[in-house]
């Protein structure tokens, strides 16, 4: 079984001691450290320190040893074996060495997952957490990292999906929109610790929609003439409705339908409710089509949106992602 070495380190002009304190917040409620909601949070189920366990995402270890200040060893305890281990070595007064050393051993086909998806992220990853501390150590970064074009796209693709839920029994202003309702769906994320719980800044939803979703807004345009719909030139643009405490209702009303979106936060989630009343014949015929669709549209653009506002969230890390001047 082959064995896996990766080994990360930074100089810092700073004593030995600030670096540690920063490493002894980890996963802590003010945690400087780990990159998240760029990265999937960093949990365990206890205080920090020897046999607690827990870990980010898919990723799942128990801390092995711990020295506050000084030495923090994790132990992987599913997917491959292994550790990895972060070191605060001082080399002065003033002066210190950051060491992050990992030893994994994966089986199997988790090999080449090891090889092609876990590696460069986990670098990706321990790069923005150096970053972090530099940051946090010292007052300065002059050269942050960046992702490489592999890492961006694997960031894109594996970032969360919404899921589909029932319309939420808090989503009063969706609930009272209309006294007959022809369809209705909902779809919820997550809202991660530094993410914004205002329902105001998921608005954006609607703004900058990706490639795939312009193209069928592009094709909508084209179509609706043929069942004798009035081409729309409002766009994106809804205007607010209502307002209740947690939750915004954006919504307009055409000849052929009228449509509401409910955008709830509440319990730590961001839950985005459509509801629609069809009006006639051409609002019946519009809408089946449009039906098929509307799930794609409505995660693709919720799903973008998350992740640009967890990027936001993290120091550093939407510049990480941007594409260099040659990406």
């Amino acid at each position: 079984m082959r064995t896996f070495h990766t080994v990360h380190e930074r100089v810092l002009d700073v004593p030995a001691g600030r670096p540690g304190a920063l490493m002894d917040r980890l996963a802590a409620a003010d945690d400087p450290l780990w990159p998240a909601p760029a990265w999937p949070a960093l949990r365990f189920d206890r205080p920090l320190g020897a046999r607690a366990e827990g870990g980010h995402g898919p990723i799942r270890y128990a801390v092995d040893a711990y020295e506050p200040g000084r030495r923090l060893r994790f132990r992987f305890t599913a997917l491959w074996s292994g550790f990895h281990e972060l070191v605060v070595e001082p080399m002065g007064p003033d002066r210190c060495r950051v060491r992050h050393r990992l030893e994994v051993r994966p089986k199997g086909r988790m090999r080449w997952a090891w090889i092609f998806v876990f590696r460069p992220l986990h670098n990706a990853l321990f790069d923005e957490l150096f970053d972090n501390m530099q940051r946090a150590a010292t007052g300065s970064l002059p050269r942050p990292v960046r992702w490489s074009p592999w890492v961006r796209l694997l960031h894109r693709l594996l970032w969360e999906r919404p899921r589909r839920v029932p319309m939420p029994a808090g989503a009063r202003l969706a609930q009272e929109a209309f006294g007959r309702v022809d369809f209705a769906d909902a779809f919820q994320v997550r809202l991660h610790p530094a993410m914004p719980q205002d329902p105001d800044a998921w608005r954006a939803v609607f703004s900058s929609p990706p490639r795939s979703i312009r193209a069928l807004f592009a094709l909508r345009q084209a179509l609706v003439g043929l069942v004798g719909i009035r081409p729309d030139t409002r766009g994106d643009v809804f205007p607010v409705l209502a307002r209740r405490e947690g939750e915004i209702l954006l919504g307009a009303d055409s000849g052929h339908l009228d449509f509401r979106i409910s955008l709830l936060s509440a319990d730590r989630r961001l839950t985005l409710t459509t509801v629609t009343r069809l009006n006639n014949r051409r609002g019946r015929l519009y809408f089946a089509v449009v039906r098929r669709v509307h799930p794609f549209v409505i995660r693709t653009m919720l799903r973008r949106t998350h992740r640009e506002l967890a990027l936001g969230a993290t120091p550093g890390a939407r510049a990480a992602a941007a594409p260099g001047p040659a990406g």
